[in-house]
């Protein structure tokens, strides 16, 4: 697929410092960002859904020991 990239000039020039600097293609230099981006996006995501899962189990533990102690209670 190509795809076309429209740079402002500050952008651009980072473009050029990182691809000489790299001494790789700027084409190269684009595709590793995207795959960096989307890895950080993805380990974002991961991250935030652990922290809900954590959240829950930590609220229903709370619950499961609030009802324990109703039933040991003979109730």
């Amino acid at each position: 697929m190509t795809a076309t990239v429209r740079l402002d000039e500050s952008l651009e020039k980072k473009l050029e410092f990182l691809s000489k600097s790299l001494h790789k293609k700027k084409s190269d230099v684009i595709r590793e960002a995207i795959s960096f981006y989307a890895k950080s996006f993805e380990n974002s995501q991961k991250k935030r859904m652990l922290s809900a899962v954590e959240k829950t189990l930590k609220a229903d533990s709370k619950e499961a020991k609030l009802l324990d102690g109703t039933l040991n209670d003979g109730l």
